[in-house]
C-alpha cells in the first residue's frame, strides 16, 4: 500500500502502523527532498515500523543522506515524475529527454546505495537492459487498460499494469482510478488480471 502526502498528513504514523498490522507492506511516498540532514533524520524516523519502502527525490547529497540512513527501510529514487513529459523538460532547462534524466537518476540513486527507483513504466524495460535485475522498479502512472487513450487527469507518461509488468516492473501503483471507480473492488480484480497476464507473458 502507498501512503502518500495526503494520507499520511490525514492520518500520519496511525495509518501506517493500521496497514502494517494487517500483515500489508507500506510504501511511504513522502518524496524527501531537503538538505541531507534533514532528510537523514527524517528517515530515521521511519526505522523499526515494519515500513517496506519510503522515497527520496533530490541530487546525489540528498539521495546519499537517506541510503545511508536507511536501516530497515528500503529507498527508492524518483527519477521524474509521471506528470512530467518532453515539453516540460524542455521550460525546465533541459535539453535531453524525460528518458536521459531517468536513466542518469537511476545510475546515480544505484551508485548511492539505493534499493530502487521510481519511473513510469515506458522506461522500465530500458531500466532493466541498462543495469539488470538486482534493483527494484517501482512504476506509477498505471491506467486500466479500457481507459489508456481517455485519461482526463495530470499523468502523461502512462501505461497499463499488464505493460509494466512486462516492461519489468516489480511494484504497480494505483490510484486514483481505484479511488475514483464507481466499483474499486472490480477495477482491482481487472488490475490483478492485467499484472497476472503480464507476468505469464514474461515467463514465456
Amino acid at each position: 500500500f502507498k501512503v502518500g502526502l495526503q494520507l499520511f498528513l490525514a492520518g500520519w504514523f496511525s495509518v501506517i502502523d493500521e496497514i502494517v498490522n494487517r500483515g500489508n507492506k507500506v510504501m511511504v511516498d513522502l518524496k524527501f527532498f531537503d538538505i541531507p540532514e534533514t532528510v537523514k533524520l527524517a528517515v530515521e524516523q521511519l526505522q523499526n515500523r515494519n515500513i517496506t519502502f519510503a522515497t527520496v527525490h533530490g541530487n546525489d547529497s540528498i539521495v546519499e543522506a537517506a541510503a545511508e540512513a536507511k536501516g530497515d527501510v528500503q529507498i527508492l529514487a524518483v527519477t521524474v515524475l509521471t506528470s512530467f513529459g518532453e515539453n516540460d523538460m524542455r521550460e525546465m532547462g533541459f535539453t535531453g529527454s524525460v528518458e536521459d534524466l531517468v536513466m542518469m537518476r537511476c545510475r546515480r540513486a544505484l551508485a548511492l546505495g539505493c534499493d530502487g527507483v521510481v519511473s513510469s513504466a515506458l522506461e522500465a524495460s530500458k531500466l532493466r537492459g541498462e543495469f539488470g535485475d538486482n534493483f527494484l522498479v517501482v512504476t506509477p502512472g498505471i491506467r486500466p487498460g479500457a481507459n489508456i487513450e481517455t485519461r482526463e487527469d495530470d499523468q502523461v507518461r502512462v501505461a497499463t499494469a499488464k505493460q509494466a509488468i512486462i516492461n519489468g516492473a516489480d511494484h504497480v501503483v494505483v490510484g486514483r482510478p481505484i479511488r475514483n471507480a464507481s466499483d474499486p473492488i472490480a477495477l482491482i480484480r481487472s488490475l490483478q488480471e492485467e499484472i497476472a497476464e503480464g507476468l505469464a507473458l514474461k515467463k514465456g
